[in-house]
């Protein structure tokens, strides 16, 4: 029987030039496939790999490479339709952990990447089967393999010796090497999606004759945005539609197609996608409804849609969506359902929905906004948010980018990728609470709350509603960031006025008095209480409400006038117009009513600006702070942890578990987590579990006074009346003992342990793994109070300091930690440490499925852990953005 490899060694991956490939261990039948790539490699090629000529592969040969062991020796392909396009090998060789490397690329496909693809799944491979250095002998003039070695961040050395350069790459993972990768990924995934969304030339398949079909209002969208290049509508049974030459087939077409957009029903597509790739088209758009939103059979015809496509280098948006834009002049792509779009403008939108993105797109237009590019991702099988946050932060047209979210295919990776855009660029997000049918997306097992947390970790701004997504872009679109909270309010109505500085107090706004120029307030008053307000705030809102309508050209041109002088956000309720109003926009001249950089946004109500302008403060006050590093701590022993963790695993008598053992349920080990902590400096106090009151004094004369009785059972940590604090005398001690065994029943384990300095506030310290964001730090007060509201914070591990310090200002009762409401202030800094080293923990060994610091006592010297738990999962799969680059 022939050996198995692992299913995760297979990957689709995007290539440099934004096409994709398939990417496999070789297996014994791919010998024709074999024998037919080496056909197509020219003399160069054959010379470079084998150091002579060889121009043909022996029967022997093809046995040998294509049966390999995939321990000792691993062959990695890379395929695009039928074809093998590239090979990859190691041969392990002495010392063991040493392995001989080799590459083999298609002449034809050479430059887009695809060794650079493979070096990093052969490498991740090898690092799975202990190997960690890679040795290559390649010829001087071989000068693209030595360059790929060289650049993929590793450490190198090369050795010249009897005409030969001996490369040798030592596989250990470096900050370096993960820079490359995540640079060739982000360059790679952007130009796939720039592929799609500036096509020279576009085929709508399914175009028909049937007034309000699908296909002809694609087909007639397209000609009436007037798309720059050649539209072909393609039928078999007309021979033109909305006055355009049709074509019986793709391949009937005469010039190429880049774009080809599928309306035909569900049970037709899979045959138009292997026609389609035939054809060279380089990106597909499926309105086509009938697939993963269906059930079993349209989710299997779904990802037979996928494989087909990226197989053969295609990305695909949908299905089930409503098409993508492109509002460039050079371009002028509406390949979508939606009749009305918007106009040029700095804003990319993402929506996940395509039912709704007609919707989207008309409250765009009607707000008087304009977009870059708008992509409706319907079930997102393949393209999804992440890819174009990619698109987006490269974008010269973009400044602003939208998303409108029913779910997260690889959330780790979106964090990631959001923590650096957002430094740039403003992301807000709609994230719907359910996931549709016909998303493949993971179930998180984190909750809402700690979506939100992870967020604002990464500078995103989540919002309630598209009302609110549209209040929120319109501001950051047209008007500069405020530098911090306070507000001036100036307007013409008292009502008004006073609405809105409670609206800024309500926010967390700093809100000066509000200036009430009366109702007879005209351009003058306005402009002249603008520019005294303008100096000392951050930001104003003008209320321009007169009592009868009229002319308003004249204040709207003072408002415009003062804004631009004083370089600060200006925002109005401007007779309560919504959105960009034309007499609040900056355009570029004559021909173009296109809001520009300077535009004041209108909002019907003053609390709905108010509303907009928080978040933007917020957003502003994160993106001010540093993007920080995880800061290097003492006292880490990562190795001895995970020895702890594998025995623990292993069922190995009590390895790390403390002094009452435990038990295991199915795969999970329930462990007291005092060794596991000590690995990482982080010392938890110990609780003597005493049988009776007499074993309960002698363990306090042991540890000294004065000492706490409490419940030994950690379920009962948060709960009232288990605690005997203060106890200095055996007395003490006695009773207290007989008061908690009355109160928790016979049987419930009993201990003694040292108190903690007084005055301090109990908090409490979690992290929970989910598979698919990772290692995730939770923090809240032990109030039970605090717990009974939920009142917890989270952030992705491990933790900067700004992490840290941020996840212990983010709980609604922060304030009891720094000194408010009678509290003593407590130590925060020792608190941030230990957030710090929790998280590097959480990072650093996934198998620590929970775990819970209860109760964490934050005093006015330091801290004191009181007791820890966690729960050990032997991990069983890697999390999506871990490893070689890969379409997930």
């Amino acid at each position: 029987m022939h050996p198995q490899y692992p299913a995760h060694w297979e990957a689709d991956v995007v290539l440099s030039d934004g096409g994709t490939a398939h990417v496999r261990p070789i297996r014994p039948d791919d010998a024709d496939m074999l024998r037919s790539f080496y056909s197509r490699l020219s003399a160069e090629s054959i010379y470079f790999r084998y150091f002579g000529p060889r121009p043909r592969l022996t029967d022997k040969d093809v046995v040998w490479f294509t049966n390999v062991d995939y321990d000792n020796r691993v062959a990695l392909i890379a395929t695009i339709g039928t074809e093998m396009v590239a090979v990859v090998r190691y041969d392990r060789v002495q010392p063991r952990d040493h392995a001989e490397v080799a590459f083999l690329v298609e002449d034809a496909h050479q430059g887009r990447g695809v060794a650079a693809v493979l070096m990093e799944h052969l490498r991740a491979a090898a690092r799975e089967r202990g190997i960690k250095t890679f040795i290559a002998d390649v010829l001087p003039g071989n000068h693209r393999m030595m360059g790929l070695f060289r650049q993929a961040g590793y450490t190198a050395q090369s050795q010249f010796e009897d005409g030969v350069v001996r490369m040798t790459l030592d596989l250990s993972s470096t900050e370096t090497a993960l820079e490359v990768r995540l640079a060739r990924e982000h360059r790679a995934e952007a130009r796939s999606i720039a592929r799609l969304l500036t096509p020279e030339s576009v085929a709508v398949i399914g175009a028909s004759r049937e007034p309000g079909g699908i296909g002809q209002t694609v087909l007639r969208n397209l000609l009436a945005a007037d798309f720059t290049g050649p539209v072909y509508p393609v039928h078999r049974h007309v021979r033109a539609v909305a006055g355009v030459r049709a074509h019986r087939s793709v391949s009937a077409i005469d010039g190429e197609v880049d774009l080809a957009v599928l309306a035909v029903p569900a049970e037709g597509v899979l045959e138009l996608v292997e026609e389609c790739a035939e054809k060279g088209v380089k990106g597909l758009v499926v309105v086509s409804s009938g697939f993963g939103e269906t059930g079993p059979e349209g989710r299997a015809r779904q990802e037979e849609l996928v494989r087909i496509a990226r197989a053969y280098g295609i990305r695909v948006v949908g299905p089930n969506c409503l098409g993508i834009a492109n509002t460039d002049p050079a371009v002028r792509l509406n390949a979508t359902l939606a009749a009305t779009l918007p106009g040029r403008g700095r804003v990319g939108f993402f929506s996940q929905s395509g039912a709704l993105g007609t919707a989207l797109l008309q409250r765009v237009a009607q707000r008087g906004m304009g977009i870059s590019t708008f992509v409706s991702a319907g079930n997102r099988a393949d393209v999804s948010g992440n890819d174009l946050l990619q698109y987006w932060e490269e974008d010269p047209a973009t400044d602003v980018i939208l998303l409108y979210l029913e779910s997260i295919g690889n959330p780790r990776k979106f964090t990631r990728l959001a923590r650096r855009i957002s430094r740039s660029k403003p992301i807000v997000v709609v994230k719907s609470r359910g996931v549709p049918g016909g998303h493949r997306a993971p179930v998180l097992a984190l909750p809402d709350t700690a979506l939100s947390s992870l967020f604002a970790q990464a500078g995103v701004i989540r919002v309630d509603d598209l009302v609110q997504l549209f209040d929120v872009a319109q501001l950051l679109a047209h008007q500069p960031l405020p530098a911090g909270p306070r507000v001036g309010v100036v307007g013409n109505s008292d009502a008004l006025t006073l609405l809105a500085e409670e609206a800024c107090a309500g926010a967390g706004l700093q809100p000066s008095a509000p200036v009430n120029l009366g109702a007879r307030a005209g351009a003058a008053e306005f402009a002249e209480a603008l520019r005294s307000v303008l100096p000392e705030v951050d930001a104003a809102v003008a209320i321009y409400m007169p009592p009868i309508p009229g002319d308003c050209r004249e204040v709207a041109e003072a408002l415009l006038e003062v804004a631009r002088e004083s370089g600060k956000p200006v925002l109005a309720t401007f007779q309560g117009a919504l959105g960009m109003p034309a007499d609040l926009r900056v355009t570029d001249g004559p021909g173009d009513d296109s809001p520009q950089r300077g535009s004041i946004p209108s909002y019907p109500a003053p609390e709905e600006a108010v509303r907009a302008l928080a978040h933007v403060v917020r957003y502003a006050q994160w993106r001010r702070q540093p993007p920080g590093t995880v800061p290097s701590v003492e006292g880490i022993d990562t190795a001895a942890a995970r020895e702890i963790v594998a025995a623990a695993l292993a069922g190995e008598g009590t390895a790390g578990q403390g002094a009452d053992g435990e038990g295991a349920v199915g795969e999970e080990r329930e462990i007291d987590a005092t060794a596991l902590l000590a690995c990482y400096g982080i010392q938890v106090w110990p609780a003597h579990v005493a049988a009776d009151a007499e074993e309960a004094v002698a363990a306090a004369e042991r540890i000294g006074w004065p000492v706490v009785v409490k419940s030994a059972d950690p379920e009962d940590a948060s709960r009232a009346g288990t605690v005997r604090i203060g106890l200095t005398e055996p007395a003490g001690v006695r009773q207290a003992y007989a008061d908690l065994a009355a109160l928790l029943g016979p049987g419930t384990p009993l201990a003694v342990q040292r108190m903690a300095p007084q005055p301090s506030v109990p908090t409490v310290v979690g992290v929970t793994q989910d598979r698919y964001f990772g290692g995730v730090v939770t923090f809240g007060l032990g109030e039970v109070t605090a717990r009974l509201l939920g009142d917890q914070a989270y952030r992705l591990a491990p933790l900067t300091a700004e992490d840290a310090a941020g996840l212990v200002r983010s709980v609604r009762a922060a304030p009891l930690l720094f000194g408010e409401y009678g509290y003593q202030a407590v130590a925060v800094e020792a608190l941030e440490d230990l957030l710090v080293r929790v998280g590097l923990l959480a990072d650093a060994l996934p198998e620590v499925a929970r775990m819970d610091l209860d109760q964490v006592l934050a005093g006015a010297t330091g801290v004191a852990v009181l007791g820890a738990r966690a729960v050990l999962r032997p991990v069983t799969a890697l999390r999506p953005d871990v490893g070689p680059r890969r379409l997930s």
